[in-house]
Order: structure tokens, then C-alpha cells, then sequence
């Protein structure tokens, strides 16, 4: 199978990213999920001509004839409403979201109130009304938020206040990771390891930690050696319960017998091996049944980098949201300039430099301490000459 492309991959994510199924979920447990249908709203907002302020209600033909100073004749409460109706010179004590009491049509806000005993007056005109109407903010039957969109804070308050008590959403893909290699041992164990060999796995959670941070279920982890029994009873057994499985150190040039092609006997079906990108060149991606694997290099750089061009948007597609939701480019500006193309393209770990970005030391690519700097991705094309400081250039939120 030849190299593939970046852009050819993508579209090969595409194909097969498709949303995971519906499912109804409650309100309380629909934070950052992603809505497969419209949320309708079951009531009015406001569900009454109502108080915007806190103030006083009184009739706005009576400002309008000159009049101002009031009888008040008592207070209105969201829960507690004045029940009396309110004539001319007559005013009405009212809190925020209050409704506005009968015969009132104008609230003037308490900060312009000069109260005195049971009479308030206002000694300046009132610009406009504290008055939310019914329906203003959206009427009984109205789409409040559409499919498609994720339940951040500010979309729960909109269907909390559309009286949605449960919500149509897309199920999360559920990932899991299997580390591949005999000297990987669970973080802190390699200090007490009779193996002076034994190395921290270093990945698994972080990419867990990441597919969560895109929407994903992470449902479990294991460690196996390079012995290809071991890596598909492993695989086997993770795929029983995951949507996604992520093979780490299971895509090398060298070692492709121990990851992908150890999973051929569960069925396997491969959609592309071999990236024409640097780095993560190894990496491969295929299908077991529904289940969908992606192999990705050992190194931690290269890991990291590939996750979040392949591994995000084949996440963000599955969950609903598309591809494109995982891959939001950002033109920036190159502080020091970028190196010419090498042939295929590149993601480059890269830093926030004020507005701009800074391209971070290539040689230290297989340290794993340059991850703690890098807080974006720049993509460079595969042919080109350098690119000088202020040239503008792709980036990605890493």
C-alpha cells in the first residue's frame, strides 16, 4: 500500500466517521455532549409580561400625561405576584422577573426612585421600560438550540429555560488504548523495576486524557509485550467494549508485524498505512467490523502530534460533530521563520509568541519535555522554500 496523503487520509476519516447512534440522556448529564436533535422549548420566556429590573410598575399613560409621583400599593414577587390591579397615580413594588401587575404596562428601575413612605416619585424622565414581554425571549415550540451544537454552560441555561428535561444527543465514542512493548511499565514503577530497560508508559493517559477532551468515553488501558498473541488477546478483548482502539507503538517501520498486522486474524481490514507526513510516516488506520483502530508511533512527539490531526477529528466525526470540528486552523504569524519543505508535510510542534507563533527546535523531537511547551501545531507543506519571519502559516490548537 503506498503513502497516503494528509488531505487523502482525512478524507478517508470522513467516510467512515459517522455519528455512533442517538440516545436520550437527562439534562443533568448532558454537559459538552453533542445535540442529535433540535431542543424545543415547552414554554414561553417569559411566560408573562414580567419585571426586567427591579423597580416600580405603574402605567405608562400616566407618564405620558406628566404624573410623577405614586401611590404604591404594594410589592410583586416571581413566585408571589400582586394580585390587586393598578389604576392611575398608583405604582407597584416589583423584583426582577416579577409579573407585571394588572393595569401596569411600564416599570421604571429603583435606582431613579425616590421613595417616601408609601409614595415613590422620579425626579428625571425615564428613558425606556424594564419590561421583559411574553414570549420575547422565545415562544412555547420555538427551536432554542439546534442539532449540532454542543452543551456548553450558556446552551444548558437556554434549555434549561426551554423546560427541556432530557435532551436527544450523539453517543460518545469510547476509546481504548493498548501499549505495545516489552520495557513498558506503568508510571512509577521503571524506578523499582528489576529492569534496568523498564520505561514509564508515557502516552496511555495522555491519550485518553485527549479523546475525553474531545467528547470521547475513555472505557480502559493495557500493556502488552511485541509478541503477536499477546497483542490481539489484548486487542480483542478491549474491542468487546470500544468504538475506538488506539494501538500506541503499534505503528513503526519496523515493527508493523507486532501491531496492525496482529490484529489480520480479528479481521482487519486496513484503509491506509503509511502517511506522507512528517513525523508519524508509520501511522495506519483500518476498520474491525464497527470498531475503528488507529496505530500510532511509539515516540511521544510524533504520537501526540498524530492523535491530534487523526485521532481528534475521527473522534469529533463519530460523536457528530464532523471532522472539520476537530481541525480548526489558525493563521498566524511566524516569528523566526519555518525550514523548507522536505518532501512531505509537516506538523511541527510550535509556541504562542505573543500574536504570532514560534516554530520550537526540531532536534529535540524525541524529547518528551518539549510536549510542556508546545501549545500549538504548525503545518508546512511538503515543497516550498523557508519561510521568513511574518510569513503566516497554518496552526492548530495543540
Amino acid at each position: 500500500m503506498s503513502a497516503t496523503g494528509f488531505d487523502a487520509a482525512l478524507a478517508t476519516l470522513a467516510a467512515h466517521a459517522l455519528p455512533l447512534g442517538q440516545e436520550s440522556i437527562p439534562l443533568s448529564k448532558a454537559g459538552r455532549r453533542i445535540l442529535a436533535a433540535p431542543v424545543l422549548a415547552r414554554v414561553d420566556a417569559p411566560r408573562q409580561d414580567s419585571a426586567a429590573m427591579d423597580g416600580f410598575a405603574l402605567r405608562a399613560a400616566d407618564l405620558a400625561g406628566g404624573c410623577t409621583r405614586f401611590r404604591i400599593l404594594g410589592e410583586s414577587f416571581p413566585a408571589t405576584p400582586f394580585d390587586g390591579s393598578v389604576g392611575a397615580g398608583e405604582a407597584v413594588r416589583v423584583a426582577t422577573g416579577a409579573p407585571m401587575p394588572t393595569g401596569t404596562d411600564y416599570v421604571r428601575i429603583v435606582e431613579e426612585a425616590i421613595v417616601d413612605g408609601a409614595l415613590v416619585s422620579f425626579a428625571t424622565p425615564s428613558e425606556r421600560s424594564a419590561v421583559r414581554r411574553l414570549g420575547s425571549d422565545f415562544a412555547s415550540g420555538a427551536t432554542v438550540l439546534e442539532a449540532g451544537r454542543v452543551l456548553e454552560p450558556r446552551a444548558l441555561v437556554a434549555a434549561a429555560a426551554a423546560d427541556a428535561a432530557s435532551v436527544t444527543v450523539w453517543r460518545r465514542p469510547r476509546v481504548a488504548v493498548l501499549a505495545i512493548g516489552e520495557a513498558l511499565v506503568a508510571p512509577g514503577s521503571a524506578a523499582d523495576s528489576a529492569s534496568p530497560h523498564a520505561l514509564p508508559d508515557s502516552l496511555s493517559e495522555a491519550i485518553l486524557l485527549l479523546a475525553h477532551q474531545w467528547g470521547a468515553k475513555p472505557i480502559g488501558q493495557s500493556r502488552v509485550g511485541d509478541a503477536g498473541t499477546s497483542i490481539r488477546a489484548a486487542a480483542a478483548e478491549l474491542l468487546a467494549g470500544c468504538d475506538v482502539l488506539v494501538l500506541v507503538g503499534g505503528a513503526s517501520r519496523g515493527r508493523r508485524e507486532d501491531g496492525m498486522a496482529a490484529l489480520a486474524p480479528l479481521g482487519l481490514e486496513m484503509q491506509f498505512a503509511d502517511l506522507a507526513i512528517k513525523p508519524g510516516r508509520p501511522t495506519c488506520y483500518g476498520r474491525i467490523g464497527a470498531a475503528h483502530v488507529i496505530a500510532l508511533p511509539g515516540n511521544p512527539t510524533a504520537a501526540m502530534t498524530i492523535a491530534r490531526v487523526l485521532l481528534v477529528p475521527l473522534l469529533t466525526g463519530l460523536a457528530g460533530r464532523g471532522i472539520d470540528a476537530g481541525l480548526r486552523w489558525v493563521e498566524l504569524p511566524l516569528a523566526g521563520g519555518a525550514p523548507q519543505g522536505g518532501g512531505r508535510d509537516r506538523f511541527l510542534c510550535a509556541e504562542s509568541v505573543g500574536a504570532g507563533v514560534r516554530i520550537l527546535d526540531r532536534e529535540s523531537l524525541n524529547g518528551q519535555a518539549l510536549l510542556t511547551r508546545a501549545d500549538l501545531l504548525v503545518r508546512l507543506p511538503a515543497t516550498g522554500p523557508a519561510l521568513p519571519h511574518g510569513a503566516t502559516v497554518p496552526t492548530l490548537r495543540f
